[in-house]
């Protein structure tokens, strides 16, 4: 006997006649490293090719609950807990979740019934690069996708950044192949840089081939300035609104270079790293440096937002450049809310033109939850996610199948 969640007459019913359809209607979901909301993107995918024509119809981003942001972010960073309490954290999670599609498809007006299937990438609680765990990759995400599917009646796809690693990768950044996907073209080569919790970017050269993309995380992002606000405040404040703390203060230049001499900053890519390297604990012992160093508050949130923009210039420098010219850098995730940061990487890539994603038609802080939508497409029409280190793979199309 099953429980109470919505009766379906087939439970597969879309999905046996998925890759016969032209049209597909998706939700993406995607809470960050930074834990901070969940991102809820509703798609329509119009076409039966590998990259079919993507148009957002709806987004809605929900703020998470502070409590249960508090705890996401204890458990990411505890060394040791109860199992029992990370099960309670992932039923929670997939609530969450299933409350931010059914809100988000009610003011849309759209029925659960007509939505194919959901892409769920989850919250990250642990990540471990291969550069650290010995040349293979762990990652872990929460948030129940049984949960999700037992109330909204919808087919779920998730464990993304999981089957990446099994298959030999990084396991993020995640993204490239939508990057790919929806931004290449024949005009400018370009980088897509997304400032969430870690910030990662993706060249895409003029023209670019699915074999010429590159990806890869450039180092710390907002969940270093949202940890330094956080102890600053004593807990009253969990970021920098704006960026107008970090635009009252100056970097300190001696800090910053010995910030920059950390070894993972030259790690060629493919390279990923996480909360566990560039979160509470880094943000606490930045906090100690600057305290014994006398810096403000501000100075000292200055810094971080320079280590974010000169982490990214020098990746850009090192490893995107010598591929590729780069002519504009665009820029989404929450960093581009944070006027002080955005100005930083201006600076910094200067001769290189920086924009926010809106620029090219799709709204920064969606982008995520977009690409999970068209990820769970790929998956359902048995095809590559993410982009191969080596070489692409066959991209036939769902009606090939």
């Amino acid at each position: 006997m099953s429980g109470g969640g919505p009766i379906v007459d087939d439970a597969f019913g879309r999905m046996r006649g998925y890759l016969g359809r032209s049209e597909h209607r998706l939700v993406g979901l995607m809470t960050g490293t930074s834990a901070d909301a969940v991102d809820a993107a509703l798609v329509v995918l119009y076409g039966d090719g590998p990259t079919p024509r993507a148009e957002l119809t709806a987004y809605r981003e929900t703020p998470l609950e502070g409590g249960l942001r508090r705890e996401i972010l204890e458990v990411a960073a505890a060394e040791t807990m109860p199992l029992e309490r990370v099960m309670r954290l992932d039923a929670a999670l997939g609530e969450r979740y299933a409350a931010a599609v059914l809100e988000l498809l009610a003011a849309a007006k759209v029925e659960p019934g007509r939505v194919d299937a959901i892409g769920s990438h989850g919250q990250t609680v642990r990540h471990l690069p291969r550069h650290v765990g010995g040349g293979i990759a762990l990652t872990l995400q929460i948030g129940s996708a049984s949960i999700l599917a037992e109330r909204t009646g919808i087919t779920v796809v998730s464990n993304f950044r999981a089957r990446d690693t099994a298959a030999g990768g990084e396991g993020a950044p995640l993204v490239p192949l939508v990057d790919w996907w929806l931004f290449r073209t024949g005009e400018e080569s370009r980088v897509l840089l997304n400032v969430g919790g870690i910030a990662n970017l993706t060249l895409l050269p003029r023209d670019a081939g699915l074999e010429d993309v590159l990806a890869f995380d450039t180092g710390p992002g907002n969940a270093v300035l949202d940890a330094l606000v956080r102890l600053e405040s004593g807990g009253q404040s969990d970021f920098d609104d704006g960026g107008g703390r970090a635009a009252r203060g100056r970097a300190n230049d001696a800090l910053l270079t010995e910030l920059l001499a950390d070894p993972f900053f030259d790690l060629p890519p493919p390279r990923s790293t996480g909360r566990e390297q560039f979160g509470q604990a880094y943000a606490s012992k930045l906090a100690e440096l600057g305290t014994a160093m006398g810096l403000p508050p501000e100075d000292l949130l200055a810094t971080a937002v320079e280590l974010v923009a000169a982490s990214v210039a020098h990746a850009v420098e090192k490893f995107a450049r010598p591929r590729a010219s780069v002519d504009v850098t665009y820029v989404s995730g929450g960093g581009v809310r944070n006027t002080a940061l955005m100005a930083a990487l201006a600076r910094r890539l200067r001769p290189t033109q920086v924009a926010p994603l809106s620029t090219l038609g799709v709204e920064p802080a969606a982008k995520e939850a977009l690409a999970f939508a068209l990820l769970a497409h790929r998956t359902l029409c048995g095809l590559a996610g993410n982009v191969p280190g080596r070489r692409a793979r066959s991209t036939r199309s769902c009606s090939d199948r």
